[in-house]
């Protein structure tokens, strides 16, 4: 298996010239989240609930090809601007009525004046952290909470960062709450000539919102747009890598967990609490698995296994625990799977009473807690022969149980696509959404039938110190887990038309997975 692109992190990069940012904006309007989403860094800075957190100016770099073309500059939340703004005009006017004092000075004068008076380093050390950044940069993110009322303090605080004369780009954050009050604040913002406005969510941000941001950058920054562009081709190319790297991750799941083959005594599988203990086993075996393809997943996207305090995952604690094996999960899986015999049953393995490739029936000789498994891919007809007159039996995992792994982990890659890395409370998100539609349904069933090749090569299954299969079949193995991996991205994309990979049509389409099987 190919290893994993590694999340882009902030950080110290190859010296050049970086275009450079402040993020401004009241105590608590969510400009640390803001960053650490934008970088995917969830170990900068500090999120609380608690006001004042960010007490220093940090830096933090976006680095593009190994160069920081972006160097963010988290600053401290402007707490009293309202008694600034009064201060800065007091002393604005007692100078202006001095006999030696400036005829007409401008608002940065203004602000400088301020900057090197006592009372920076004093009383409003703070603000004049913000202001003393904001001097100093190419551009500013103005981040607004659009869940807070419009209030007078609010004013205040636009007119000292407009009296910096940098162009700034208001930030709308946390506009997925019921209860935002983005009209408003955009009625606010025009007053102020301030009429491109970027809609964000740090906690739960929409799904390309960082190429949106960028782009409405380049508007106020038209010298820096090629610089901006290469930002945006690249978040792009990001975005791709990760979707196709999922896909290969999730593929090769879905076809290490086809080939797990168990065997048992007939004697040992028939009495029930003897088999009880071989089929948890097989389950537990099952579900180590895909946790530890979550884990990669999580990694993937940039966040800690683990780190449910600063980036809880709403699916870990709902469908984490869900039984793939469930009798009601598995007859829905059944239905959208659309072939094979008894998928809905008791439990999500098969027995293989098989003799010749027929069914001796399984399920009735457990009383039904088994399901037959006809046109799931049966192994190698010899094995199963010689197993039959040894009064041996084999299990392995059903299709239902593979269709339900597969549609968790693309709901799984779907939340976390929508996953802020500044979150600090569960994502209102729908687990179900993403993967509800018949079109992505399909799709997963596809790349479940594509995987049955592998029921025929118990030897490529993998173990958690790593693959176990002969080098002679790694480039066969490899090649269906590519096969499964495409099926599995056009799930991810919900893609429909006739270009989408394994479309009728499209290119590089093999018209049967059974071509990787091995003949018996």
């Amino acid at each position: 298996m190919n290893p994993l692109p590694t999340p882009a992190r902030g950080g110290s990069a190859t010296p050049g010239e970086a275009l450079r940012i402040a993020v401004v904006g009241h105590t608590n309007a969510g400009k640390t989240s803001l960053l650490r989403t934008l970088t995917r860094r969830i170990d900068f800075g500090r999120v609380s609930a608690s006001p004042g957190t960010t007490r220093h100016v940090e830096r933090i770099d976006l680095v593009v090809n190994g160069r920081a073309a972006v160097r963010f500059l988290d600053t401290p939340g402007l707490e009293d601007a309202v008694s600034l703004h009064e201060h800065i005009g007091r002393t604005a006017a007692d100078a202006a009525g001095a006999a030696d004092g400036p005829a007409a000075a401008t608002p940065p004068d203004r602000i400088r004046r301020f900057l090197d008076g006592p009372e920076a380093h004093g009383v409003f050390e703070q603000e004049a952290k913000v202001l003393r950044t904001l001097l100093d940069v190419d551009a500013a993110f103005l981040v607004i909470d659009a869940r807070e009322p419009v209030l007078p303090k609010f004013r205040d605080e636009i007119e000292l960062i407009r009296s910096c004369a940098r162009p700034v780009l208001p930030v709308l954050n946390f506009v997925r709450a019921e209860n935002h009050r983005e009209p408003e604040w955009r009625a606010l913002l025009a007053a102020y000539g301030m009429h491109a406005v970027v809609r964000f969510d740090a906690a739960a941000p929409f799904v390309g919102a960082e190429r949106d941001l960028y782009q409405d950058l380049v508007t106020l920054l038209r010298e820096r747009r090629e610089q901006l562009a290469g930002v945006i081709a690249f978040l792009e190319r990001e975005f791709t890598a990760r979707r196709q790297a999922a896909g290969a991750r999730i593929a090769e799941l879905l076809v290490d967990a086809a080939s797990m083959r168990r065997t048992a005594a007939v004697a040992d599988f028939d009495d029930e609490a003897r088999r009880a203990p071989l089929l948890a086993a097989l389950r537990q075996d099952v579900f180590d698995k895909a946790q530890r393809c979550a884990s990669d997943l999580l990694a993937l996207h940039g966040f800690r296994e683990g780190d449910a305090s600063e980036a809880p995952l709403p699916l870990l604690e709902g469908r984490w625990s869900m039984d793939f094996f469930s009798p009601e999960a598995l007859k829905d899986a059944g239905l959208r799977l659309g072939k094979g015999a008894a998928v809905g049953v008791a439990v999500g393995v098969a027995a293989d009473l098989a003799v010749g490739g027929l069914s001796l029936g399984a399920g009735a000789a457990l009383g039904g807690a088994i399901g037959g498994a006809i046109a799931q891919g049966w192994g190698p007809l010899g094995r199963k022969m010689v197993n039959a007159l040894r009064d041996v039996r084999e299990l392995s995992v059903e299709d239902g149980a593979l269709y339900l792994i597969a549609e968790w982990q693309i709901a799984l890659v779907h939340a976390l696509e929508h996953r802020g890395h500044g979150a600090t409370g569960p994502v209102a998100a729908t687990v179900d959404a993403p993967v509800a539609g018949g079109v992505v349904a399909r799709d997963i069933a596809l790349a479940v039938r594509a995987a049955r090749p592998a029921r025929n090569h118990a030897d490529w299954e993998s173990t958690a110190d790593g693959p176990r299969w002969r080098a002679s079949s790694s480039a066969q193995r490899q090649a269906l887990v590519g096969l499964v991996a495409r099926r599995v991205e056009t799930a991810l994309r919900g893609d429909t038309g006739p270009g989408a990979p394994g479309a009728p049509g499209a290119p590089g389409r093999p018209d049967d997975p059974d071509a990787f099987a091995t003949p018996a």
